[in-house]
């Protein structure tokens, strides 16, 4: 095996890596997203869980944060609750960041 091929494989295994760490960081960020929203929604325990389920899984419908924004964005507005765009951007970037934190930390012990 060429030097060559072996930085190739090194790359591939660092994309491969950073992408479960997105994608890792993101499901983290939802979670706390839908915990935050569901408590200005006055959810109980048990819908909480089915309403963390229902923003992860708003997450899959297209590439970027849009889909989960109008998602938290509309539950609130159906429930009357007044929550600016630059309020909920701010969580979403905000939760991401303690996400990446939390993760960082668990693997470095």
């Amino acid at each position: 095996m060429t030097s060559f091929d072996n930085r190739e494989k090194s790359f591939e295994k660092k994309f491969a890596h950073d992408a479960e760490l997105k994608f890792k960081a993101e499901s983290r960020r939802n979670k706390m997203l839908a915990e935050w929203a569901g408590a200005k929604l006055g959810l109980s325990a048990d819908a909480m869980e089915a309403y963390i389920k229902e923003v992860r899984r708003a997450d899959l419908e297209e590439k970027g944060d849009d889909d989960v924004y109008r998602k938290v964005k509309g539950d609130l507005d159906a429930k009357g609750i007044a929550v600016s765009e630059d309020e909920l951007r701010g969580m979403m970037n905000t939760f991401l960041a303690k996400a990446v934190q939390d993760i960082e930390s668990s693997s470095s012990t």
